[in-house]
């Protein structure tokens, strides 16, 4: 049988649960409803908090950073929350421009995503998305200054490749400590480019967003036909559905991901644990890529 386990470990950050809860749509509530959903996600074992200074401008938002005003409404509204969480942001993307990982710009966004969520350190500051137009060692260089200012306790990068990974890390004098690909049951795209292989070469925790591709491993939209008969067999079998396997699916990985959870109901906050009673062995694993895939692997 494959591990699948219910924690992580983030090395100095200490230990979190392998799901975590993202704030890609938490925008728009009142703050009870805000502080519901943190504490649903947090009763549900998911201590890290994944937003990221441009959420708000899609999903029901409005503007740039309201998804970290949100998150720091709430904590300045339960002062006690915020040591018991992991507190992940990311940034460097700058609609319209749309990528700016200078230094003089992260070190401003770092300012910002602060004062937005109000606390005096962000425990993982991530770079969203890669900068074709930053040298590496300019960004190295800024990102290890954040981290000794203590402002940032640990870093991480958000959609780099490997090539932009090794590249960063060459210049780095503090560790990343994660990688935060697209990775799903129906997007293989990290097992097949080197992503994970990475992760577990450099003890990278990887952060998959989309476990569920948006839902649509849910519906079955947009998925081939043999990918949804595969997940609704396997989950007849282990008495749960189709979310589940998915989500199992992705923990089951080697490189021990962590998976963000996106949902804004708190009765599916709570059911995504169901995940962690799934029992995957490679039959079935293997049974799932190819039914992604769509071909039989030689």
């Amino acid at each position: 049988m494959l591990k699948i386990g219910s924690t992580r470990s983030l090395g100095e950050l200490g230990t979190v649960g392998a799901l975590a809860f993202g704030h890609w749509r938490f925008v728009g509530h009142d703050l009870q409803t805000a502080t519901l959903l943190m504490e649903t996600a947090l009763d549900a074992g998911m201590n890290l908090i994944d937003t990221a200074d441009v959420y708000g401008l899609d999903w029901g938002g409005t503007a740039f950073g309201q998804a970290e005003e949100q998150l720091g409404e709430v904590l300045a509204a339960n002062p006690a929350m915020r040591d018991r969480i992991i507190l992940a942001t990311k940034g460097g993307i700058t609609p319209p421009v749309p990528y700016d990982s200078s230094a003089a710009y992260l070190q401003q966004a770092v300012e910002d995503s602060l004062r937005r969520l109000q606390t005096d350190r962000v425990d993982l500051y991530q770079i969203h998305r890669h900068d074709l137009y930053s040298h590496p060692a300019e960004v190295a260089g800024t990102l290890d200054g954040l981290v000794d200012s203590g402002k940032v306790r640990a870093l991480g990068v958000s959609n780099h490749t490997p090539a932009q990974v090794e590249a960063l890390t060459e210049h780095l004098r503090h560790p990343l400590i994660t990688v935060q690909p697209e990775y799903s049951v129906a997007n293989l795209v990290a097992q097949r480019d080197g992503t994970l292989d990475q992760a577990m070469r450099k003890g990278l925790v990887p952060l998959a967003w989309s476990p569920l591709r948006g839902g649509a491993v849910v519906t079955g939209e947009g998925i081939r036909t043999e990918l949804s008969v595969a997940l609704d067999s396997l989950a007849d079998r282990e008495g749960t559905d189709r979310a589940s396997i998915a989500l199992a699916f992705v923990l089951a990985h080697p490189s021990g991901p962590v998976a963000i959870i996106g949902s804004q109901n708190p009765e599916r906050l709570s059911s995504a644990t169901s995940a962690f009673e799934v029992t995957l062995d490679r039959q079935d694993v293997y049974t799932l890529v190819q039914a992604s895939e769509g071909q039989a692997l030689p």
